[in-house]
């Protein structure tokens, strides 16, 4: 006879996962997610803060928005690999456990980055070097597509029913650092080196940190337990066999809530978290320095804001936050991307220290909002294909079309309009689904 956790329930029935477990295990918990999040994102938005140099080291002959774009594509190409990803994770995390899952994925994304140092520019070995920094970007991907999903999953289900939202902003939040360090990392790199050394050797160096860092964040990962509801699922033998089948089976509707709820999370975190330096500099004419220190300054702000947004999500609804988030995307997104092209650098960090503080509204929302949707048989599953293929469609292709809706238009308020549409979409999709902050995760 098989004997269920404390936190058991009959199956189907709601659950309160945050019964039973200790405080010193949900310290340890957060930790784990935050660092092997903080990895995984560090290693991957690296890419993107030092784009221009890197269009540089693999495209020379190209001109340089020519080049700025292919190295755009190949950041934007790494990403359809991603729904292909959220399936296999998902059926991983679903069928196998959480925990595996996250520890294989920091793994995989912390060799593959190493990889990308390792690379020689198109210099030493001509089209090979951008063929071979193309596999490695779709093996990031691959990994990617499991780490977000997976570490909001873990969080909510070891999460006190009422703090779930507050648990899960710790995943966008960890998102967040890993871009700041970044971030920090590249402004240190364009202002302590010359041209020449950045082009030569210096953008190897961030890569070079994935390594060890990532032994770590997976040394940390393999201490801990999995999470009491999927213990308990499992057994009980009530794990989903074909998780991904079900998901589609039963769970379509949500799922396709849940991918248009992601659209704004998807294209506002990579036009003004991670391409916003490279705008700056290139369409704006802003020093590479001071841009990459004007979204340092408002990283700080922005990983201050994300825990409050967890919080107003768990006292008022996760709907009204996503709703309001929406809202204030399409009124001010243009407005503040014209104040942006005034050149003045106090102004252009406090408009992005206001479009951060919108974009926490969503991303400090999302996470508990989609775990939430989803049964614990599917939920990891879920998660993945959604967050995955929005992502994917629109997300790792926003830095690209953002850059060509620039070069075909010649406005440089063209990634404004883009994200303002982002924001009609995700709206609707979040009109139609149900609140679920107050009910109990369910098995069923």
């Amino acid at each position: 006879m098989v004997h269920s956790s404390p936190d058991s329930s009959p199956a189907g029935q709601p659950l309160s996962p945050g019964a039973g477990v200790d405080k010193q295990a949900r310290r340890r918990v957060i930790a784990a997610s935050f660092i092997g999040n903080f990895v995984e994102w560090f290693d991957y938005a690296v890419y993107g803060y030092l784009a221009a140099t890197i269009a540089v080291v693999f495209f020379p002959e190209a001109d340089p928005q020519t080049a700025l774009l292919s190295t755009f594509a190949l950041f934007a190409i790494s990403f359809l690999v991603r729904p292909m990803g959220g399936f296999i994770w998902g059926h991983i995390g679903d069928r196998v456990g959480r925990r595996t899952a996250l520890s294989l994925s920091i793994l995989i994304m912390s060799l593959s980055t190493f990889c990308i140092a390792l690379i020689p520019g198109y210099a030493a070995i001509g089209l090979w070097a951008p063929l071979l920094l193309l596999i490695v970007r779709v093996v990031q991907g691959f990994s990617a597509s499991g780490e977000y999903a997976g570490a909001s999953a873990f969080l909510v289900e070891y999460a006190p029913p009422n703090r779930r939202g507050l648990y899960a902003a710790v995943v966008p939040a960890s998102t967040a650092t890993g871009l700041l360090f970044g971030s920090l990392l590249a402004a240190g790199l364009t202002g302590l080196l010359t041209a020449d050394q950045l082009h030569s050797w210096g953008w190897r160096l961030p890569f070079l940190l994935a390594a060890p860092m990532g032994l770590i964040g997976r040394y940390i990962r393999t201490k801990l337990e999995d999470t009491p509801v999927f213990r308990e699922l499992a057994a009980e033998e009530h794990a989903e066999k074909a998780p991904v089948k079900s998901l589609f089976a039963n769970h379509w509707r949500q799922l396709l809530q849940a991918v248009g709820a992601v659209l704004l999370n998807a294209v506002g975190f990579y036009v003004i978290l991670s391409y916003m330096p490279t705008y700056l500099s290139t369409e704006l004419g802003l020093g590479a320095t001071e841009s990459y220190l004007a979204t340092t300054i408002a990283l700080l702000t922005y990983i201050g804001f994300i825990f409050g947004t967890g919080m107003l999500s768990d006292r008022f609804g996760r709907k009204k936050v996503l709703i309001s988030a929406s809202v204030l995307f399409l009124l001010l997104t243009v407005p503040a991307f014209m104040l942006l092209d005034t050149g003045n650098f106090v102004v252009i960090v406090l408009v992005q220290i206001l479009l951060g503080g919108m974009l926490t509204l969503n991303d400090g929302t999302l996470p508990s909002f989609l775990a939430e949707m989803f049964p614990t048989k599917v939920r990891y599953s879920g998660f993945a294909v959604s967050f995955n293929l929005s992502n994917a469609l629109f997300g790792g292709t926003a830095p690209f079309v953002a850059t060509l809706l620039i070069a075909a238009t010649g406005s440089t308020l063209a990634p404004a309009w883009y994200l303002a549409a982002a924001a009609a979409v995700s709206l609707v999709a979040v009109a139609l689904s149900r609140e679920t902050s107050k009910m109990p995760l369910r098995h069923e």
